[in-house]
């Protein structure tokens, strides 16, 4: 397998762990990992460590490390990765349209909050419909599955999915990172692999809520079940394929991050359980838990669709106070039973 030239923008933890594990390839990849600071690219090229995001994880010295204007970069790569948060996915893509001309796949998980100036009931968009709005001509697609950035950096055992309608860049992906530590499965149903994405750091803080309130197992495997039945139905909703949300980027995602102890949207519920309010909790992170900037979004989407997501709705109204957390489990545990929808 012949190297590639890799750029990956954006240090956070998990930019910075795929870029470590591309680096890391048997194949002998040429990879850039690009910071928005000077400063910090500095820092991690001369100690080869992200002290912020991955602290006392060594990082690959083949890693290059780099910052300032990566439009040259850009042009020069194979495969552009962009590690933003969902909140920086467009301006990024914006700025790739007129120089990307290799495949670009982004990391990001969840639905854009709706732009100034839409129209009254907007909804946020996926991942993919943001880049059919600013850069159709891009050959793009997303990387997802269940994966925690601390592992994928210490080349722990990982499987994940590329997923995309673009054939060569399912292919750049696998090539890239498919290798002794991370299997990378090839996937054309964006749409419900980006969906599975979002959905499941919303309901891993519900899942985070009741275990911080100690309601037991079975309360969390209900809540589980019943967590990937919404995610299905908005899914179906929007055009994705069912078998899709029984692979990686579906149940495999949601058991992920509803029930790892490295899931910051976990932790989030975690933290609520225990009095913090919202703003304390997402401090104490240090990272972004996009779970907390999506719930409403997710909601609104379904609502627009006219999709069932109750446990999504308990969850936004915890997020916005008007719900405490034993009232948002009771909201969360209380659906009536239907004959043809156990879940």
């Amino acid at each position: 397998m012949s190297a590639l030239q890799i750029l990956v923008l954006g240090a956070g933890a998990w930019g910075t762990a795929v870029a470590a594990s591309a680096a890391a390839h048997p194949a002998g990849h040429a990879v850039t990992l690009w910071a928005r600071s000077p400063e910090q690219a500095a820092q991690m090229q001369a100690c080869h460590e992200n002290t912020r995001y991955l602290p006392g994880i060594p990082l690959p010295s083949a890693l290059r490390v780099a910052s300032g204007d990566w439009a040259a970069l850009a042009r020069a790569a194979d495969l552009v990765i962009v590690a933003t948060p969902m909140a920086g996915l467009r301006g990024m893509l914006q700025a790739l349209a007129p120089v990307a001309r290799a495949p670009v796949a982004w990391l990001c998980k969840g639905f854009e909050q709706p732009q100034p100036g839409a129209a009254a009931g907007g909804a946020g968009l996926l991942a993919h419909e943001v880049c059919e709005q600013v850069a159709p001509g891009l050959l793009a697609g997303v990387l997802s599955g269940p994966s925690f950035a601390q592992e994928v950096a210490r080349a722990q055992p990982t499987a994940m999915v590329a997923a995309s309608p673009h054939a060569p860049v399912r292919d750049a992906l696998v090539r890239a990172l498919h290798g002794p530590s991370v299997r990378v499965y090839a996937n054309d149903d964006w749409v419900g692999v980006e969906v599975g994405g979002a959905v499941k750091n919303v309901l891993a803080i519900a899942t985070g809520l009741c275990d911080g309130l100690q309601l037991g197992l079975n309360a969390r495997a209900a809540l589980v079940t019943r967590g990937l039945a919404e995610t299905t139905r908005l899914g179906l909703a929007l055009g994705a394929r069912a078998e899709t949300f029984m692979g990686l980027s579906g149940l495999g995602d949601l058991v992920l991050t509803a029930t790892g102890d490295l899931s910051r949207n976990r932790r989030v519920g975690l933290l609520l359980a225990s009095g913090q309010t919202l703003a304390q909790a997402v401090e104490s992170l240090g990272h972004v838990a996009e779970g907390v900037y999506s719930a409403r979004t997710v909601a609104g989407r379904a609502r627009q669709l006219g999709i069932e997501m109750p446990i999504t709705e308990a969850v936004v109204g915890l997020l916005d106070g008007r719900l405490a957390p034993a009232e948002a489990v009771a909201q969360l545990m209380g659906r009536d039973p239907a004959a043809d929808r156990p879940v």
